[in-house]
């Protein structure tokens, strides 16, 4: 089974955040409430300093997605 490359998730006891789950390598999850990220993966120095310079376009990422869902369902509703 595939899986899209980004999921929607609430929690109750987070009755603000909006949680985006990245299921690609770098696996993440980023609460655009104050855009942190909790990463899914260990990763050495290196590795941290490339992930570093790709957050940015993750985040940007995960916001667009967002963002489309939110719209696509105003459509529909």
């Amino acid at each position: 089974m595939g899986f899209p490359k980004f999921i929607l998730g609430d929690n109750t006891d987070f009755p603000d955040a909006i949680f985006v789950v990245h299921t690609e390598f770098p696996r993440f999850i980023i609460n655009l409430q104050d855009d942190s990220i909790e990463w899914l993966e260990e990763f050495d120095r290196q590795e941290e300093k490339d992930l570093l310079e790709e957050s940015e376009r993750l985040i940007r990422e995960a916001s667009g997605f967002y963002d489309r869902e939110v719209s696509r369902y105003n459509e529909d509703n």
